[in-house]
C-alpha cells in the first residue's frame, strides 16, 4: 500500500515537473526570439568593385542588415542595379547605395563621373604646368594665364578660375593608392559651362598654369592681374579721371590774340580773348 502511494506521488511529481519544464522552455524560447533583431536584406557587392565598373548580377549578392537601422538609398533587388555604373571603389560585402552610382543612362567611364549641369574639358599639360606630376584625380587647383593686352604692352598674369576639381589625369580617373606623382600630358577638369568657355579663351590667348590648393579651402580671392610693374615693386600708375569730370579744369585758358587796325596815320590795337 505504501509502495503504491509512493509510486503515485513520484509519478505526480514527474508530471508536474515535466509540465513546468515545458512551460518554462516555451517562455524562454519566446523571449529568445523576441531578442533577435529583425533583418532586412540589401544588395551588396559580392567582390571588390572598381570605380567605373559596370554592375552585373554575378558581382552582386544579398546581405542581411538590421531592420531597425534601414539604409537610405539602399536596394533590395539585384535586378534594380544591373547595368548601373559604380562611381567609387567598393569592398566586398558592403551594401550599395544610390549616391555611389552614376545616374541611370549616363554611360560608362569618365562620363559617369560628370554631375548633371557640369562639363569635362581637357587641356594640355607638362612637367611645369602639371605641378611636377601632382595633379591627381580629385585634387583642387586654380588656373592662371599670362597674356598681352592692347592697353598694356607688358605681359600680365591673371587668375582665370579658382577651386577647380581635376577629374582625370591622363586616362586615370582614380588616384593611386600610394599617392605617387604621375607625369601626364593631358589634364581633364570639371567645370561649369561658362567656366569651360573661359578656359578655352584663356588657352587661345596665352599659356596657362595650374596652382595646387587645399581641397578644404573654398575661399575665393578676386586678385587683380599682375604685370612687370608690380613684379618690380613699382606702384601701379594712377588711373585716369572718371568720364564726366569737369573739362574746364583739364584745359588751359585760351591765349589772347591782338588785332592791329591802321587808319591813315592812326594805329589801333585791340585784344581779343
Amino acid at each position: 500500500m505504501k509502495a503504491r502511494r509512493l509510486l503515485t506521488a513520484l509519478l505526480f511529481a514527474v508530471l508536474v515537473s515535466g509540465v513546468f519544464t515545458f512551460w518554462l522552455s516555451r517562455r524562454m524560447a519566446r523571449a529568445a526570439r523576441a531578442d533577435v533583431p529583425k533583418k532586412q536584406r540589401y544588395v551588396a557587392a559580392s567582390k571588390p568593385l572598381d570605380a567605373g565598373e559596370l554592375l552585373k548580377p554575378g558581382s552582386l549578392q544579398l546581405v542581411n542588415w538590421p531592420a531597425a537601422t534601414p539604409l537610405l538609398g539602399g536596394f533590395s533587388k539585384i535586378e534594380d542595379l544591373a547595368g548601373r555604373i559604380v562611381l567609387y571603389p567598393l569592398p566586398k560585402g558592403e551594401p550599395i547605395l544610390e549616391r555611389q552610382l552614376a545616374a541611370a543612362g549616363s554611360g560608362a567611364g569618365l562620363t559617369a563621373k560628370i554631375p548633371s549641369g557640369m562639363r569635362a574639358i581637357s587641356v594640355r599639360s607638362d612637367e611645369v604646368v602639371g605641378v611636377a606630376g601632382f595633379l591627381l584625380p580629385g585634387t583642387h587647383v586654380d588656373v592662371l594665364m599670362t597674356y598681352h593686352s592692347v592697353t598694356a604692352p607688358e605681359p600680365q598674369t591673371l587668375t582665370v578660375l579658382e577651386d577647380v576639381v581635376v577629374l582625370a589625369a591622363g586616362q586615370q580617373i582614380q588616384p593611386q593608392a600610394d599617392g605617387k606623382p604621375i607625369s601626364v600630358n593631358v589634364v581633364t577638369l570639371l567645370l561649369k559651362p561658362e567656366d569651360a568657355e573661359k578656359l578655352v579663351l584663356a588657352t587661345s590667348l596665352g599659356g596657362i598654369y595650374f596652382v595646387l590648393r587645399n581641397g578644404a579651402d573654398q575661399q575665393l580671392s578676386a586678385s587683380p592681374p599682375v604685370g612687370l610693374t608690380q613684379l618690380a615693386g613699382v606702384p601701379a600708375p594712377s588711373l585716369p579721371l572718371a568720364t564726366g569730370a569737369p573739362t574746364s579744369k583739364l584745359r588751359s585758358s585760351p591765349r589772347p590774340y591782338e588785332v592791329e587796325t591802321i587808319l591813315g596815320d592812326k594805329r589801333v590795337v585791340n585784344d581779343f580773348h
